[in-house]
């Protein structure tokens, strides 16, 4: 379970206190596509200068690939665009996430689909969307998954095109 966690924004003199806002992106077994999103979100966090305001994860639909590094075109691609996958192992998506987690990005319809049968009609539901419903431009709807099409690049692509959009909606949303 994620711990909520309050930091200290300082403000001049001022301290303001926030919470911290928590992300996580899900594909079906969670060694592809969510991790991909999750080291390049972190990348992107980290280098917005926003780490410990922004905490992600990422899981899967399924448990097959639990406790598994990511896999090796996912590795191979976030290598050559110098983004690190260290310590990412995947998990399954659990009902605790819907409630732990602000923001739950699907990389296609079937993952949203299974994400809002767990929600039903939970109170505190997070904002559920597939990464691409962040990006405007986009012709697609899902990110294909690359463990059947072998195509890591356009998945790249794709994920770092939702995730910047994303995190430009957060920084928006959170006044951040």
């Amino acid at each position: 379970m994620v711990i909520r966690f309050l930091i200290l924004k300082m403000r001049g003199k001022n301290r303001e206190v926030i919470d911290m806002i928590h992300v996580l992106f899900v594909c079906l077994g969670n060694i592809c596509r969510s991790p991909m999103a999750e080291a390049v979100f972190s990348d992107m966090v980290k280098k917005n200068g926003l780490n410990g305001q922004i905490n992600i994860d990422s899981a899967g639909i399924g448990a097959w690939h639990a406790g598994n590094p990511p896999h090796e075109g996912t590795k191979e691609i976030l290598k050559k665009k110098g983004i690190s996958a260290s310590g990412i192992t995947a998990r399954q998506v659990r009902e605790s996430d819907l409630t732990d987690f602000d923001y739950v990005i699907a990389m296609d319809a079937e993952n949203i689909g299974h994400l809002r049968s767990m929600a039903g009609y939970k109170k505190a539901a997070p904002r559920i969307a597939r990464l691409l419903d962040y990006v405007p431009e986009s012709d697609l709807a899902d990110v294909p998954d690359p463990y059947y099409t072998g195509n890591f690049s356009e998945v790249y692509a794709l994920v770092e095109s939702g995730c910047r959009h994303l995190l430009e909606t957060i920084k928006k949303d959170h006044h951040l």
